[in-house]
């Protein structure tokens, strides 16, 4: 099986003049290691996130959260939409969150002084789960589940370079959607032949939003697949679940973000479905399980706000 390892997952772009570091064909099935979001810096209780101590924050923008890539996919051309499907995340034995000074909404709280006036890391043990894996294991923080995640992934945009810790945009980017799980596809748009790939930043778990801008950062191994749709390209990032399916939008403020995936989720209804665009309008307004998902809200330098606008499969039979 074809791999990147972690000494080849150091990439801190998304750039389209990269030469790739693995081809595959639609299909195969193969395998990245991936560093968390400090690129191993976090060991301990004692390793702060003080950006004077930290590799790579003496550089604007800083080098941190390192992405392996790009993929190749053989037969992927612009205009094409690439399908991914994660077969499997199996993170290592700890995973991380830092807060402090200037750090997340709380980073400069008057009201809670120990969470603006010192650094504070927090490292979370994993064991194995009935797998013999920490595919489905415990995170020692509360007794928490592993639900890993790829935060982090996308196909290089059209002409710019995106850097893999502020850059986001219909291509992916820094998304931290927890919904980038095994057991779902996701689709996302193809600007270059080869679709030119990226992956990195897991998450051991995470709650809505990222309150703090970490959560439980992890590395990695992660086995995945491609496959392509020829000559259709989706708008944005689409993840269909076993259940449901979501559209994503990454904006500011929030409210643009929501109000643009739920657009995004109505020109799915009417162009994939079969819906009028009336009934998909009214639909998503009346639907009781009709869902906002807030994936990413986090204080952080460029990072845009990301919302997922989700809807049951049960709803996809167009109105009588």
């Amino acid at each position: 099986m074809q791999r990147i390892t972690r000494d080849d997952a150091r990439k801190y772009a998304f750039d389209w003049q990269d030469e790739p570091l693995l081809r595959v064909s639609p299909g195969e099935t193969f395998e990245i290691e991936t560093y968390d979001a400090s690129t191993g810096y976090f060991q301990t209780a004692e390793d702060h996130a003080i950006p004077a101590r930290r590799p790579g924050f003496d550089q604007s923008p800083p080098l941190a959260n390192p992405i392996a890539g790009p993929v190749y996919v053989e037969g992927a051309k612009r205009g094409d939409t690439l399908v991914l499907e994660i077969e499997s995340i199996t993170v290592e034995g700890y995973s991380w969150c830092a807060i402090g000074p200037r750090r997340g909404p709380l980073g400069e709280s008057t009201r809670y002084p120990e969470l603006s006036q010192q650094y504070t890391t927090r490292i979370f043990h994993h064991t194995p789960g009935p797998s013999g894996t920490t595919r489905d294991g415990t995170l020692h923080f509360g007794a928490q589940p592993i639900t890993p995640f790829v935060g982090t992934f996308g196909c290089a945009p059209q002409r710019e370079v995106a850097t893999s810790l502020d850059g986001q945009g219909d291509w992916g980017g820094n998304l931290d959607i927890r919904d980038l799980a095994p057991g779902n596809r996701i689709y996302m748009p193809v600007y270059h032949d080869g679709a030119l790939f990226y992956l990195g930043d897991v998450h051991a778990s995470q709650g809505d939003t990222e309150f703090t801008g970490t959560a439980a950062e992890t590395q990695s191994t992660v086995r995945l697949k491609f496959d392509v749709v020829p000559g259709k390209r989706v708008p944005g990032v689409r993840i269909e679940k076993p259940d449901a399916i979501v559209t994503v939008h990454a904006n500011r403020p929030l409210e643009n973000a929501v109000e643009a995936a739920t657009v995004q989720l109505i020109d799915w209804l009417v162009s994939d479905y079969g819906f009028t665009a009336t009934d998909a309008y009214c639909l998503v307004s009346c639907c009781p399980d009709f869902r906002i998902n807030v994936y990413q809200m986090c204080k952080i330098g460029k990072l845009s706000y990301v919302a997922g606008a989700e809807l049951p499969k049960k709803y996809l039979q167009p109105m009588s």
